[in-house]
């Protein structure tokens, strides 16, 4: 139930419609635009909003959905229903080419009937029990009952039926739908006997228009033509007898004649004769395939039907993916007629009005999008603030956006939303007033509030701008604060506008009233058009007067008139609302760097920690390494100067001594002193002061350090990751990304952040039409290491931007 009957208009309602029909590929899926209503059966509505949420996925993903030659044979078939009757080679076209369209549907839904289970269900409108009503006369209802299951055999088997026709109009049409000469065996004998008069025809007149101009008896130029639909010689009139024959026509100015020589008259009407035949037995062709048509009409109507349906799912998932909406949630269904259960609630997240939406994007502005909460006993929302802040739009959004939803097409909300379903839905927007009827803007609304308190009941919405306005406002508010009682007493939901301070003071007096403000920046002067639940607002007229250039003077007195105290109380509450939003704006973000710091000093200690422990287990080893070759080169010397003095010098013996103590020299130069920041461990020189003398050599002081592969290997991994470490970005910015792109891109920015053991990151994907989001969604739900994925804070970016927090 609706109020008033300019509902849909009042909302926008009637746009939307327009914007459907231009989506439709047909008048059957206008037909169904044109049909579509508010419901309060939650299966018919979840069944809508299903359906459409499949075929936005389809035209999302699938590129080979068949989307062309949706024509309404409806009105043709309906016609030849009466025998004798037939359809002309023009319409048989469309026929053939619309039911290659539902068989391609067929097999598309079939063939996919796991992933799109409801349009699948779909073919059952085909499959349906014969006798069925006229379907080009039926309301097309998609909610098909559950019990109701078409198999793939049954499916299989629709695919026949169109295929059998389309061969059938194969076998008479040709591609330019023309009738085919083997149409039948007379039409080809005909046509073969008329094309051989013909060529005898054209062979004789050719000869005579040669024989004409031979004897200049034809104007300069002049070619065979057609007249009456015989062939003609144009010659000069002075002329005209010199061939026999019969004068069809004559030129405008008398001196040119069109004749047909009289050698070509009787095949000419022989070829006449033929053409007639030829058209009856065309018409004969077309009756008997009628005929032949005529029985499955009924199927063919259910056909049309689906098509239309289709056509019209189609056109609601092009709007969704034109204004972002999604398939929401529908919150617990109300246990009894006529009442409501305590608690039941419904939330609207990143909510925007569908015809602002597209109006801005033209413009290249952006929406602020609406959220909206009512749960546990709040039921009325008092929503206050300044002139052009937004109120009359958040109105209008919530009534277009529940309207959608109730109508069965997607709602331009985010995903988590949850709605109720209403019997009635009531709206006082605008001015109703009337000339004719002797009607005030303020009697108007009286009108409108008598009715709301009538018919209002517990699953009843209303939506009211500028509560209680129209006449003096003392009298105007104490009357619409008496109606607003009334209202919550009746336990009603609404939205409701007003400037007026004593309806915001029944907030936390009267059961189920809660108080909302659109946010105004009074330092800026300028609305924010974001609503804020659970304070009022104020209207803020001096500070816009002012804004506007309205003289000092008279603000001044206006001021002193209203009461310093009343404006300063205002004002505190709005600038306390607004700086609280910048508080706890600055505190999540300073927490969050807070985390992030912390998180990244326990890191770096972990990490010197292990490297100091990995650099003493380095050096002593090292150390030992060292002291082992210092102590085996000591030996050798020591066995070297023994043997020299044990030769006594003796030349062969020297000079093995002396070769032996050179390859010992190149084994130690081999060992090359330590880098600054290597950790080196000096050595004492080795002094080969018992062989200098007699071998007159030195060994250089060396100092060294063996490193282990190990130790490189090692070193290099930190020092890669101190690299990943310094370069990774906190944001991840995919926008524009195609889908398999931007999947490769989450997967390895996941990767790294978990390595580098990064507690919180931000995916910014846009809203578009949600592809990238929730692409983005499904592969964090795959991850472990994800502890939660959510939406970024409204002023932050909201649904266009993922928050992803790691265990």
């Amino acid at each position: 139930m609706l109020y008033p009957t300019s509902f849909e208009n009042k909302l926008g309602f009637d746009l939307i419609r327009d914007l459907l029909k231009k989506f439709c590929l047909s008048p059957l899926g206008i037909g169904l635009v044109n049909s579509i209503s508010f419901s309060d059966n939650e299966q018919e509505i979840y069944s809508k909003l299903r359906l459409t949420g499949e075929m936005l996925k389809v035209i999302t993903f699938e590129d080979r959905f068949p989307s062309q030659d949706y024509y309404n044979l409806v009105p043709e078939l309906t016609r030849i229903r009466i025998p004798g009757t037939y359809m002309e080679p023009e319409t048989i076209s469309e026929l053939r080419l619309s039911l290659q369209s539902i068989h391609d549907l067929v097999s598309f839904f079939s063939a996919r009937k796991e992933e799109y289970p409801g349009l699948f269900r779909l073919l059952e409108m085909i499959s349906g029990p014969e006798g069925a009503d006229d379907a080009a006369e039926d309301s097309i209802d998609t909610a098909l009952p559950e019990e109701q299951q078409i198999t793939a055999g049954a499916a299989a088997s629709l695919l026949s039926i169109p295929a059998g026709i389309i061969r059938r109009i194969d076998r008479i049409l040709d591609e330019r739908s023309q009738i085919r000469d083997t149409a039948s065996a007379e039409l080809t004998r005909l046509r073969k006997e008329k094309n051989y008069k013909l060529a005898s025809v054209e062979h004789k007149i050719l000869h005579d228009l040669k024989v004409a101009r031979q004897s200049g008896w034809t104007p300069e130029d002049a070619e065979v033509t057609v007249r009456n639909g015989r062939l003609v010689i144009p010659m000069l009139s002075a002329h005209k007898r010199k061939i026999s024959g019969y004068v069809h026509d004559e030129s405008a100015t008398g001196q040119t004649v069109y004749l047909e020589p009289v050698a070509i008259f009787e095949t000419n009407n022989e070829i006449r004769e033929l053409e007639y035949a030829e058209k009856r037995e065309i018409l004969k062709i077309l009756i008997g395939f009628t005929d032949e048509l005529r029985p499955d009409i009924q199927l063919l109507f259910r056909m049309y039907k689906f098509l239309g349906v289709v056509d019209f799912i189609r056109a609601k998932a092009l709007l969704a993916n034109e204004t972002g909406a999604v398939l929401p949630k529908i919150a617990e269904s109300l246990k009894s007629p006529g009442t409501n259960k305590p608690g039941l609630s419904f939330s609207w997240h990143q909510a925007v009005h569908p015809n602002l939406l597209l109006h801005f994007r033209k413009i290249n502005k952006n929406v602020v999008p609406l959220d909206l909460e009512m749960k546990g006993d709040e039921r009325i929302l008092i929503i206050s603030g300044p002139n052009a802040g937004g109120k009359s739009v958040c109105l209008k959004t919530a009534g277009l956006v529940q309207y959608m939803f109730q109508c069965g097409l997607l709602p331009p909300v985010r995903e988590d939303s949850e709605f109720l379903i209403f019997k009635k839905i009531f709206i006082d927007i605008g001015d109703e007033q009337s000339i004719d009827n002797d009607l005030s803007t303020y009697t108007s609304k009286l009108l409108s509030l008598k009715y709301f308190i009538e018919y209002a009941d517990k699953r009843t919405l209303l939506l009211i701008d500028e509560f209680g306005s129209g006449t003096d406002p003392s009298q105007g508010g104490a009357m619409a604060e008496a109606c607003l009682e009334k209202m919550a007493e009746i336990g009603c939901y609404g939205i409701i506008t007003t400037h007026y301070s004593n309806l915001k003071l029944l907030a936390g007096k009267v059961k189920g009233i809660v108080n909302g403000a659109m946010l105004y920046d009074s330092k800026k002067f300028k609305p924010l058009y974001v609503l804020k639940k659970g304070k009022p607002g104020s209207s803020f007229a001096f500070e816009i007067a002012a804004q506007i250039g309205f003289p000092p003077g008279i603000l001044g007195n206006a001021r002193n008139k209203t009461g310093q105290s009343q404006l300063n109380f205002e004002r505190q509450i709005q600038d306390l609302e607004t700086e609280k939003d910048e508080m706890t704006k600055k505190s999540t973000e300073l927490k969050v760097a807070d985390d992030f710091l912390s998180e990244l000093i326990g890191k770096y200690e972990k990490l010197s920690s292990e490297l100091e422990r990995s650099k003493k287990e380095i050096l002593e080893n090292a150390r030992q390494e060292a002291l082992r070759m210092v102590s085996d080169a000591n030996k050798t010397i020591e066995r070297t100067v023994k043997d020299i003095k044990e030769a006594q010098a003796e030349k062969e013996r020297t000079k093995t001594a002396r070769t032996e103590i050179k390859d010992l020299k190149e084994k130690l130069e081999k060992i090359q002193p330590p880098g600054p920041t290597s950790g080196q461990i000096p050595l004492k020189p080795i002094r080969l002061s018992a062989v200098e003398q007699p071998l007159a050599t030195e060994t250089p002081r060396k100092g060294f350090e063996p490193l282990s592969p190990r130790h490189h290997q090692y070193q290099s991994y930190l020092d890669e990751l101190n690299r990943k470490l310094y370069e990774f970005q906190l944001t991840l910015d995919i926008r524009g990304k195609r889908v398999d792109e931007a999947l490769f891109l989450i997967q390895k920015y996941v990767d790294d952040a978990v390595m580098l053991s990064i507690p919180e990151v931000r995916i910014l994907h846009g809203k578009g039409n949600g592809v990238l989001r929730q692409v983005t969604r499904d592969y964090l739900r795959s991850v472990k290491e994800v502890k939660s994925s959510k939406d970024e804070q409204l002023e932050l970016g909201g649904a266009g931007v993922t928050v992803v927090a790691f265990r």
